[in-house]
């Protein structure tokens, strides 16, 4: 063995020590994510003191005192106005919650640990990313498994940037941490491959550009997908509420400390409509590199097709999103169908379907 291929089998094997040690402080993360939803959330009686102390979570009832210009400088105790809702789905006025922390000391405690938990294993994925592209001598997304594990360490990425530009991402992190962890899990165990060199068609440019911007939306649509799911639980929490019914448990421990459907609806429509010109951008840059490597531009591979009907959904989404009728839930659902594509033009048409893409290496 030469010393150029010793030092790559080192590299590799720095890779794979990185890769697993992220996940070890992921799991740290995680645990503290949970710690802040547990030391975050309050008994019934918390929540009825809370509420009597105008404290309490986006939409209870509550009193406050309020000093009012009586003889003798008396203080009035005023019922809070009631919000008020409006029967179109997506459209109540009611504020965000409290976050996942409860507005508590200690919550808060865990949830910055678990913020911090997961910045240190970012840094050390990145490292493992960087460590596998250093043993290849090319861009690390040659297979599936050089795919995940680049995915979630983006995924992460733009959750992290979001924090720092002050956004109302917190309340995510226990579900991002969870999929890193189910993503990783997967890629370490059945998605593995050795590194190794790529067949001929993938030597181009084209790779940086295509497969990068292709795991940037990936990363990106994936943030929407959980906050339309959430969107989707805290609409019916709120439903509930506006109707008079009385939200289970688990709905006034966790659902309530959310942000509002109507902030998750927007923050969801945002985040899916600024990626989507770069997927259609991804889908052109795939197109030209088939162009060079294959002599056609568009040949009805399932890669091919299900990129397209992944736009197609996601384009449906955002002009649903435009549409009276269709706003709400009903584009929320448009939205997790339109992922739910994006999914499965990664791992059933990789790992199921013979094409000209089977590069899955597994």
């Amino acid at each position: 063995m030469n010393l150029a291929a010793a030092t790559n089998e080192n590299l590799a094997h720095t890779s794979n020590v990185l890769i697993y040690s992220s996940m070890a402080v992921y799991t740290l993360a995680f645990f503290a994510h949970i710690a802040e939803w547990v030391f975050g959330s309050r008994s019934k009686v918390g929540r009825t003191a809370a509420a009597l102390t105008g404290d309490g979570a986006a939409g209870s009832p509550a009193k406050i005192q309020v000093q009012v210009a009586q003889k003798g400088g008396a203080t009035a105790v005023l019922d809070r106005p009631k919000i008020i809702t409006r029967s179109a789905t997506g459209s109540r006025d009611v504020p965000d919650g409290p976050g996942a922390a409860g507005g508590t000391f200690k919550g808060d405690l865990y949830g910055r640990i678990a913020v911090s938990m997961t910045v240190l294993a970012f840094v050390v994925q990145a490292g493992g990313v960087i460590a596998r592209a250093m043993s290849v001598q090319r861009a690390p997304w040659g297979n599936m498994y050089e795919f995940s594990i680049t995915f979630s360490t983006v995924a992460v990425a733009a959750y992290l940037i979001l924090m720092a530009l002050k956004k109302n991402v917190r309340w995510m992190g226990l579900l991002l941490v969870t999929t890193v962890l189910l993503d990783l899990g997967i890629a370490t165990t059945v998605l593995y491959t050795s590194s190794d060199q790529l067949v001929p068609a993938l030597h181009s440019y084209w790779l940086w550009i295509h497969v990068s911007t292709a795991i940037i939306c990936g990363a990106v649509f994936y943030i929407g997908a959980v906050a339309t799911l959430l969107y989707l639980f805290r609409d019916s929490y709120e439903s509930k509420l506006a109707n008079g019914t009385e939200p289970g448990s688990f709905a006034q421990s966790v659902l309530s400390r959310l942000p509002a459907a109507a902030t998750l609806d927007k923050f969801s429509y945002r985040i899916n409509a600024a990626v989507f010109p770069l997927w259609t951008f991804t889908i052109i840059a795939g197109a030209i590199w088939a162009g060079d490597a294959w002599g056609r531009y568009w040949g009805w591979d399932p890669k091919e097709v299900w990129s397209f009907i992944t736009w197609v959904a996601y384009a449906c989404y955002l002009h649903a999103r435009a549409t009276a009728g269709w706003k709400g839930r009903k584009a929320a659902y448009l939205a997790l169908i339109a992922f739910g594509c994006w999914l499965f033009n990664y791992y059933g048409v990789n790992i199921f379907v013979t094409g000209k893409h089977s590069y899955a290496g597994v």
